[in-house]
């Protein structure tokens, strides 16, 4: 039974086709990376999975159920968990706070048990923040933490749904080197058990993170494989470096350097999108 089945994909905003066709089959407890340049469909992709946007056509499928266009909640609930790319928290409330608050996913709520069940996630949430490195910061307005420690915030509130599927959307941007090394410790730390689909621009880490990586580009699955074997790839070079195929107008080999006097820069076709 696979983790996760993406089947044939496809999600369209106007004019403009964000995934055409994508299908992904990542098996229990495996780490894949998710890679591509911007506008590739990485970001909806994680949409379309994490049940905030409903594919126009495709199934999603978590650990054998279909769970095609079901609510974040509903999917909190059978497994999955995900981070995002800017953490959005609440300055005010504490790192033990927000855990908590992430804890109340899996509960069903009932007003006059709120406190009672509140005291008794209390000893697991603190044991998730120890995890991050976050137990002395604990019970401090996350407003007055480094932007490092917030995005840790974020990944605890995740793992103390005890998710079986974790995605991770850019979970070292916007940090500084010290803060990237500390995010990475914890990340390669993360239990063997727990399937995470992880994406991620720096690609030394998405690359050593992973067993597998799959590469998106203009909302298809352009490669998959082995990171070492990805990241050889001359189609996966030339999507990153720039240029087209041997024969094209984009094409110009170092010979055919411009000559004295000619443009510097010159773009054609361009086309451009983020999604």
């Amino acid at each position: 039974m696979l983790a996760l089945e993406l089947r044939h994909l496809y999600k369209s905003f106007g004019g403009l086709q964000a995934l055409a066709g994508v299908s992904l089959e990542v098996a229990p407890g495996e780490r894949r990376s998710l890679v591509g340049p911007n506008g590739a469909g990485k970001s909806t992709l994680f949409r379309v999975v994490g049940g905030e946007h409903r594919p126009d056509r495709g199934e999603v499928f978590l650990f054998g159920e279909r769970v095609t266009g079901l609510p974040p909640h509903r999917l909190a609930r059978k497994g999955l968990a995900r981070t995002f790319q800017i953490a959005s928290l609440f300055p005010e409330k504490t790192a033990l706070e927000h855990v908590l608050l992430a804890s109340l996913a899996l509960h069903p709520l009932r007003h006059r048990a709120l406190p009672h069940l509140l005291e008794g996630l209390e000893g697991r949430a603190l044991e998730v923040l120890d995890g991050v490195g976050l137990l002395e910061r604990a019970r401090i307005p996350v407003a007055t933490l480094a932007y490092g420690e917030q995005r840790l915030v974020e990944l605890a509130m995740a793992l103390v749904q005890g998710p079986r599927l974790l995605l991770l959307d850019e979970p070292l941007a916007g940090l500084a080197e010290e803060e990237r090394a500390r995010v990475k410790r914890i990340l390669q730390g993360l239990p063997r058990e727990l399937t995470v689909l992880l994406i991620e621009h720096d690609l030394d880490f998405a690359y050593g993170f992973a067993d597998r990586v799959t590469v998106l580009h203009q909302g298809q699955v352009l490669r998959e494989g082995p990171p070492e074997e990805v990241r050889r790839d001359p189609e996966v070079v030339r999507v990153y470096v720039g240029g087209g195929p041997e024969g094209s107008e984009a094409y110009a080999p170092p010979s055919q350097a411009a000559a004295a006097g000619s443009p510097l820069l010159e773009v054609r076709g361009l086309r451009a999108g983020y999604f």
